[in-house]
């Protein structure tokens, strides 16, 4: 890490904002630059269904148990992409659920994502025990670099001892890092809004139930639905049992933003890949048969092949009616 130590610079880029217009906090009581004043600060901006900042959460997890005693204060900022990711009772469920128990402020009015100019899911910003903004990273990756930073800004604030090795982080399940030499399909969003790739014939007919079907021969990155939908501006509902999404990818990871409608009913699933059962691609969300449910809004991790990878097709298809789809991301 010497190198990295080498051309590592904290130059003062701005004042750590108030973290004014919160929805609510978790795990803390509202926190101020003034009350972080003599600490160094971290603050992670993310959105609990997003794989990228999934990704990078065993690392802010690290520092935070690693360096809070050394003075590093950890706040997660959860700022909405979609709508359901404002219910805060799915924003306490699935922080309780990835072990997040540093402070968080709920930010689903953007106030503090506008006071930060943030325009990223994830977004990490460092800010010295003077309340200045030193550092910045822009997504995943560049752990080393930033824990460097880490330790400098608590070295220059005065703490003692501060461990000068980088933590020990081991990954699991949809936390391991993504594989950037097969992953050739991009994020691909289901709601009309922002869809792209979308090739049932006719087109969406937005915000009524229409019936769908799949073309023959999909190309990579194109994908249908089958069946009675409600396409709307953030994701696709079913309305019967037996609706189907397919896609072609290429990738080693499906993820998939899955909710069901009503609370008090799961859905079930069964996933396929090439028209079988996924047998040990199946991802940690469903068996090898490709069964699965959905009990609450969250990104279900679908698909994690073995070995080489190529162009594949996976067919989702809902047994239950009452399930809205949000948006495929791969790794």
């Amino acid at each position: 890490m010497s190198d990295i130590l080498d051309r590592l610079h904290l130059p003062f880029e701005s004042r750590l904002p108030a973290f004014e217009g919160a929805t609510t906090w978790l795990n803390s009581e509202p926190l101020t630059p003034e009350s972080l004043r003599g600490r160094v600060a971290l603050v992670d901006f993310g959105t609990f269904t997003c794989i990228n900042w999934i990704r990078t959460l065993p690392y802010v997890r690290a520092w935070n148990e690693t360096y809070a005693a050394h003075g590093l204060a950890t706040i997660g900022v959860q700022t909405p992409e979609f709508e359901l990711e404002r219910n805060l009772d799915s924003v306490r469920r699935s922080l309780a659920a990835m072990d997040v128990a540093y402070p968080v402020v709920v930010d689903n009015h953007f106030r503090i994502w506008d006071a930060f100019a943030n325009r990223y899911w994830p977004a990490l910003y460092l800010a010295d025990h003077n309340g200045r903004i030193r550092y910045h990273h822009f997504g995943e990756g560049r752990y080393d670099e930033t824990e460097l930073a880490i330790q400098r800004l608590l070295r220059d604030a005065g703490a003692r001892d501060v461990p000068s090795d980088g933590v020990a982080v081991v990954p699991e399940g949809i936390e391991i890092e993504g594989d950037p030499h097969n992953d050739r399909s991009p994020e691909t969003y289901i709601g009309w809004a922002r869809a792209e790739g979308f090739v049932s014939p006719g087109g969406a007919v937005a915000d009524d139930p229409h019936d769908y079907s799949v073309p023959n021969g999909l190309r990579r990155n194109q994908w249908a639905l089958t069946g009675n939908w409600t396409i709307g501006r953030e994701q696709a509902m079913t309305n019967e049992p037996g609706a189907r999404l397919v896609l072609r990818f290429h990738a080693r990871d499906v993820n998939l933003i899955i909710a069901p409608t009503s609370s008090s009913a799961p859905v079930r699933v069964r996933v396929q890949l090439d028209g079988q059962r996924p047998d040990d691609a199946h991802g940690i969300d469903t068996d090898a048969d490709g069964n699965g449910i959905v009990i609450e809004p969250r990104l279900h991790q679908l698909i994690r092949q073995r070995g080489s990878i190529e162009d594949k097709e996976i067919e989702i298809e809902f047994l239950d009616p009452g399930a809205a789809a949000l948006c495929f991301t791969f790794g």
